[in-house]
């Protein structure tokens, strides 16, 4: 009888929508952002420092939206109805992606409607801690199953965006997306809760005012920024690289992607059970070595079965950043998980910048394979730095 309770108290509604939630939104970023590179250079057919400016833009205005939002989510206001309104921005965004081919209009309006659609995913992260905090949860697990959900999403997501997109056209494969942001507005309206703002004391909000002040998180942003950098510039290159210069099926991209995704999956929930124990500065720093392994790896092997195998060392990578990177800045910032969660998404939006510029210019200049030199100097700087950010 007493494990019949504990089952059913474990089975909490509103964590199960905060799961579903987090997976659909994934899914519909991962069906859109795999093949973007390829959308640009044959649907809108722009070369590829234009491909890279596109990345560029967007992300800087991303950067530009959300640091307007961070500060009013976390002192006033509903946050549940940002995320609602973010996820309406992003079926617009995905509407005017499946009809509309002129760059111009894409850079300028397709890019407001994606910065706006980008602070959904830290929002939902964000009020997900609260919830944690407020439910008394256990919040590195939680967040952790959370982030996995997202891994998930990118199994599923980069294959059959490959697979729509090749085999039904560009403009299906954004009206599946714009579909699952409508569904994820219905699930969002009716089982996210609101969650109350908690009053800070006043020594909290005065080292609210000095967090950026701190070396540490300094550090750990430019450290994060040059991870996701990293893993930006091989999202963007290696549809491309694998069709252009391998001479692979273009249709690897979505497998070797959705292989990574998976794998990310028990990094993840590994990080999250183990970060107790080893502390979040070694998990950090185990998975950005990994990262440099992984674009070792990239500059010596070119097979198939090679790149398979590397998506190991990625995995390690992006799924220890993703879930602890996220809880790193938040124990670095107390009392302002609003802000601390788009801080770190702010560092893979600054990532996307560089990755932007250096992936096209990269390319036209030198090749893509240079591409995968310069993400492995990223990488070794990425690892020079998260050494030095303190534990918590």
């Amino acid at each position: 009888m007493k494990s019949l309770l504990t089952r059913r108290r474990r089975v909490n509604p509103v964590y199960l929508a905060f799961m579903a939630v987090s997976f659909m939104v994934g899914v519909a970023g991962a069906l859109q952002a795999p093949t973007l590179s390829l959308f640009l250079t044959r649907e809108v057919a722009v070369r590829p420092f234009w491909v890279g400016l596109f990345y560029t833009v967007n992300a800087i205005a991303g950067i530009a939206v959300s640091l307007l939002l961070a500060k009013r989510s976390d002192n006033k206001g509903d946050r549940r109805m940002l995320i609602l309104f973010c996820c309406l921005m992003a079926v617009g965004n995905a509407l005017l992606f499946a009809f509309n081919r002129d760059y111009l209009t894409l850079i300028t309006v397709g890019v407001l409607l994606s910065a706006l659609a980008s602070v959904a995913m830290p929002q939902i992260f964000a009020l997900a801690r609260e919830y944690a905090d407020s439910s008394a949860r256990e919040v590195v697990m939680f967040s952790s199953v959370m982030r996995a959900q997202l891994s998930l999403a990118w199994v599923i997501g980069p294959p059959l965006s490959f697979a729509l997109a090749l085999n039904y056209g560009f403009a299906t494969m954004f009206i599946v997306a714009a579909v699952l942001f409508v569904a994820c507005i219905g699930l969002i309206w009716f089982a996210l809760p609101s969650v109350a703002r908690v009053e800070q004391a006043s020594q909290v909000a005065i080292a609210q005012l000095s967090a950026w002040k701190n070396k540490d998180v300094r550090l750990l942003f430019l450290a994060s920024l040059l991870m996701w950098t990293c893993n930006t510039m091989y999202i963007i290159d290696m549809p491309l690289y694998i069709s252009s210069v391998l001479g692979l099926p273009e249709r690897l991209a979505g497998l070797l992607m959705g292989v990574a995704a998976g794998l990310e999956i028990p990094a993840m929930l590994l990080a999250g059970h183990y970060v107790k124990r080893f502390g979040k500065r070694k998990m950090m720093l185990f998975a950005v070595a990994s990262g440099a392994v992984f674009y070792l790896g990239l500059v010596l092997f070119q097979s198939r079965a090679a790149l398979m195998v590397l998506q190991i060392f990625n995995a390690i990578f992006i799924g220890i950043v993703a879930g602890i990177g996220m809880l790193y800045f938040q124990d670095l910032m107390p009392g302002r998980p609003g802000a601390a969660t788009t801080l770190f998404t702010n560092s893979i939006s600054t990532g996307v910048i560089l990755a932007g510029v250096l992936q096209g210019t990269l390319a036209e200049s030198f090749g893509h394979y240079s591409v995968y030199w310069a993400a492995l100097l990223l990488s070794l700087g990425a690892l020079a730095m998260s050494v030095r950010v303190r534990d918590v």
